[in-house]
């Protein structure tokens, strides 16, 4: 059983490893190797415990998933994160159609050995009640093209690729991105499991 519950400050680390293990196993052989070795969870840590009231204050939303039944041993710690908030239309890219009314989902994450029990599938419920009650008309996330499990755990929550497309740079290799949309009360069907590079 897992539970959804908004993210304190003290939760920067345990958030941090779930995020670090969370790239380590999403992209091997996508991103390279040297860059997924040199994360550091304590230099990521620092970082979410720097930006945590900033990002409040610009209205993001930072939720943790918490283990509630003891299995994994994850009894009341942090097995997942999400973080979501008005859509970056400024970066959005030309032709995006970005609405006031939009939000993204800026990351997700689960511990990699907890992926396919419902983790994700919690926060990701919990980040679409936040979208109804800030009235956003749709979301929008982008997602590692390579990354094929994260893009069917979105599309079966109703989510599709828009055309949107980008790509960043990771040691010098282009990792390339895809972006999915969300519109308000689209259908939600299937289990969970994701990982998505934002």
């Amino acid at each position: 059983m897992t539970w959804v519950r908004e993210m304190v400050a003290d939760d920067a680390a345990a958030v941090s490893a779930v995020r670090v293990a969370g790239w380590r196993a999403a992209y091997a052989g996508v991103i390279p190797g040297a860059y997924l070795d040199a994360m550091s969870v304590e230099r990521d840590a620092a970082l979410r415990e720097e930006r945590f009231a900033a990002g409040r204050a610009a209205g993001l939303r930072d939720l943790v998933a918490v283990g509630a039944d003891g299995a994994d041993g994850a009894d009341g710690r942090v097995v997942g994160w999400a973080c979501c908030g008005p859509r970056d239309t400024p970066g959005a890219g030309a032709g995006s159609g970005a609405g006031a009314g939009e939000g993204e989902l800026y990351a997700l994450y689960v511990r990699p050995d907890l992926l396919g029990r419902g983790v994700g599938r919690a926060l990701l419920d919990a980040v679409h009640d936040e979208a109804a009650a800030r009235g956003w008309g749709a979301l929008v996330l982008w997602v590692v093209e390579a990354n094929a499990r994260a893009r069917r755990f979105y599309e079966a929550a109703g989510y599709r690729a828009d055309g949107g497309a980008q790509s960043e740079e990771y040691d010098g290799v282009p990792v390339r991105e895809v972006r999915y949309r969300r519109a308000a009360g689209d259908s939600q069907s299937g289990p969970a499991s994701p990982r998505s590079l934002r």
